[in-house]
Parts: C-alpha cells; structure tokens; sequence
C-alpha cells in the first residue's frame, strides 16, 4: 500500500513540474516574442527601443487618429489642429 502512495505523489509531482515547465517556457517566449516585435518596429521607423519613445509613437497616432476622426466628422479646422499636431510630434520622433 505504501508503494501505491509514493507511485501517486510521484506522478502528481511529475504531473505538476511538467506544467510549470510548460508556463515558465510559454511566458519566456511571450516576453521574447514581445521584445522582438519592439525591436523591429524602432528599428523600421528609427526610433531608439525605449519606453519613452514608444509612449511618444502612441501619442503621436493617436493625434493622427483624432484628426481623421474628425474629418469623417467634417471638422475641417478641427482636422486640420490634429493633424498638424500629431505630425509634429512623430516628426520630432523619427528621425
């Protein structure tokens, strides 16, 4: 009966390890995967990979996005500021 118990906790804990592996090996690629795409992208545009100037990239879409939002608005002077504003700020960006 004993042999029975330790052949259980054995598996159980061979069950167990196999999952932390998986996770561990799974989330390792995540973040390399994730470090590899940022890297492309500053690298494509000309950036430097920090997060200062990723936050400024998104920024600067956004503006981007808020100025063709408002043209399908028709707001051409509001269209007009947004974009001039958000091209500003991705031309001080990339260089």
């Amino acid at each position: 009966m004993e042999e029975f118990f330790t052949w259980i906790g054995s598996t159980l804990g061979e069950v167990i390890r196999f999952i932390v592996d998986l996770l561990t090996g799974f989330f390792a690629n995540i973040g390399n995967a994730g470090r590899g795409f940022l890297d492309g992208l500053s690298g494509a545009l000309g950036i430097s990979p920090s997060l200062i100037s990723l936050v400024v990239l998104v920024i600067g879409l956004w503006l981007v996005w808020k100025g063709f939002r408002a043209l399908m608005r028709r707001a051409i002077l509001a269209t007009l500021i947004w974009l001039l504003l958000g091209v500003m700020v991705l031309s001080w960006l990339i260089y």
